[in-house]
Formats: C-alpha cells, sequence, structure tokens
C-alpha cells in the first residue's frame, strides 16, 4: 500500500513558477513509476509527466514539455513537478500517483493516487 500526498499548488501569475511535491509512504517508493495528472473543472484528467523508478527515464505531454521538468528523491519518497512560465491552461488540480509499470502515459495504469492540490494561474 502506498499513500501518497501532494503539496506545493497555490495561485500564480501567467509567466510565474511552482514547484509540487508529493511524498509517498513506504519502503518500496522506488519500484513504482510517478505520474503526475491534472484535471481542469469539466474536463477529463489528463497525463501530464512521469518518471520511472530510478529516475533515469521521464517523458512529457506535448502541452508540458520545456517548461515543466519532473524529479525524484528516492532517498526522501518524494516526487517533484517543477511547473515554469505558467499559463492560464495550466490551471487545474494536480495529481500525484504511482504505477508498477515501468512507466505510462494511462491514468488507468496507476494503482495509487493523492487528493491533489490546487494550482490556478491568474491572466
Amino acid at each position: 500500500q502506498v499513500q501518497l500526498v501532494e503539496s506545493g499548488g497555490g495561485l500564480v501569475q501567467a509567466g510565474g513558477s511552482l514547484r509540487l511535491a508529493c511524498v509517498a509512504s513506504g519502503r518500496t517508493f522506488r519500484t513504482y513509476a510517478m505520474g503526475w495528472f491534472r484535471q481542469a473543472p469539466g474536463k477529463e484528467r489528463e497525463f501530464v509527466a512521469v518518471i520511472t523508478g530510478s529516475g533515469i527515464t521521464t517523458f512529457y505531454a506535448d502541452s508540458v514539455r520545456g517548461r515543466f521538468t519532473i524529479s525524484r528523491d528516492n532517498a526522501n519518497t518524494t516526487v517533484y513537478l517543477q511547473m515554469n512560465n505558467l499559463k492560464p491552461e495550466d490551471t487545474a488540480v494536480y495529481y500525484c500517483a504511482a504505477t508498477g509499470s515501468y512507466y505510462s502515459q494511462n491514468k488507468n495504469s496507476y494503482n495509487y493516487w493523492g487528493q491533489g492540490t490546487q494550482v490556478t494561474v491568474s491572466s
């Protein structure tokens, strides 16, 4: 069982930055690929970024590539999402999730989810 707790959301102006963090419980953190997803009002939850258990491989949605960076600290069982040059369309609830797959963009592959953190970008 893995429990995930996100933090770091907030209100920021367009062009600004935020860093989200997700702390995981359990001693098997490094065996899970970790993903970030987001869900805007009235829209489906969508993939943002994923990082493999070792941290060597990452993959991003086209909409955030070049602006967002996912990273992880296995010693402290934490995954991060650095978000730069934020845009109003990035406004959403952001969720971290864990999967036993090598990595996946499919939300149905993820077994564990956090409660989410709100990110609001004003224009």
